[in-house]
């Protein structure tokens, strides 16, 4: 390996912090050294509420219990704790972020740098949207020990802009109307490049003025009306129709079923997944998936509801009020 790449031991304790489980796993692999933490949260979904650390954190872990990912109070803990190794390490070591370009990750990153900014710490930062020789990249998961060592000569500091951005934009995220965070979106960031990209991706979770469908939701009925007759087969094909694939398949087979739930579903599955002719309108921009079946769904610290329907027009990147 040439002298770019040569591996270093750190002079003072050093803390990779990333996306999941998978790239963590990968860097304790690596040559790296130091200690690698996952910051484990799905902050697209369910609420991102505005108020103290510990009651984001409690909304977040009572969310995720609700989801069937364990118990609220030990999650709760979970989640202090995964806050306090970051804090320690900022104040007593290196602290190297690596994070991809896809929603998933993008809003987790803003929730570090905005930790990192509050602490008065700093933070080197490893972002990528692409890796040489694989065109189809989806995320750092996808790359060997190897690989991912190939990227630490590019880690490069965080700047203060850049914290001051993403604390601006985890404040927008949290608030109980998304207008901040829709004026967030249009902001381009040299620091941070696929931010806009991945706030514009959120947003299009609020119904759309033409049909009433979030982003996920659409790319789900293309993909049963495209052939897919399965459950796995529907997560597959709407993921390859998204810019930058990011859900989990938890998340996509749960608004698949609220799409085949109700008076008037969307969906049927006996037999194979198919469209109802009321999923069939609803896709051709007839009918309104908000009309037919009602909302209850968090887009950050927005709870849209029947009663309270932002909706987000993709084509002209504008928002509308209820």
């Amino acid at each position: 390996m040439g002298a770019s790449c040569r591996i270093v031991t750190a002079r003072v304790p050093l803390l990779h912090v990333t996306n999941g489980d998978s790239t963590a796993s990968t860097l304790r692999r690596t040559r790296l050294g130091g200690d690698v933490l996952a910051w484990r949260d799905v902050l697209h979904a369910g609420p991102v509420p505005a108020g103290s650390r510990r009651s984001v954190l409690a909304a977040r872990a009572g969310f995720l219990a609700a989801a069937g990912f364990g118990d609220a109070a030990s999650l709760a803990a979970s989640l202090e704790e995964r806050d306090r190794q970051l804090v320690e390490a900022l104040r007593a070591g290196e602290v190297v972020l690596w994070f991809e370009h896809d929603l998933y990750d993008q809003l987790q990153l803003v929730d570090v740098l905005a930790l990192v900014g509050a602490d008065g710490g700093a933070a080197d930062l490893i972002v990528v949207g692409s890796f040489p020789g694989r065109p189809s990249f989806r995320g750092l998961g996808e790359l060997s020990a190897d690989e991912l060592e190939t990227l630490w000569p590019s880690r490069t500091p965080a700047a203060g802009e850049t914290l001051g951005a993403a604390a601006a934009v985890w404040g927008a995220l949290r608030e109980p109307e998304p207008t901040a965070l829709a004026g967030e979106a249009r902001i381009e960031r040299p620091g941070l490049p696929y931010l806009g990209a991945a706030l514009r991706r959120l947003l299009a979770e609020l119904p759309s003025p033409r049909d009433g469908l979030s982003a996920t939701e659409r790319h789900a009925l293309e993909a049963i009306a495209g052939g897919a007759t399965t459950r796995s087969a529907a997560f597959a094909a709407a993921q390859d129709l998204e810019e930058a694939p990011f859900l989990g398949d938890t998340w996509f087979l749960r608004e698949l079923d609220v799409l085949a739930t109700g008076a008037r579903p969307l969906v049927a599955a006996p037999g194979g997944l198919r469209l109802t002719s009321d999923g069939e309108r609803v896709l051709a921009g007839e009918l309104d998936r908000v009309e037919l079946l009602g909302v209850d769904r968090w887009v950050g610290g927005t709870h849209v509801t029947a009663g309270n329907v932002w909706r987000w027009d993709p084509v002209a990147s504008r928002l509308l009020h209820p």
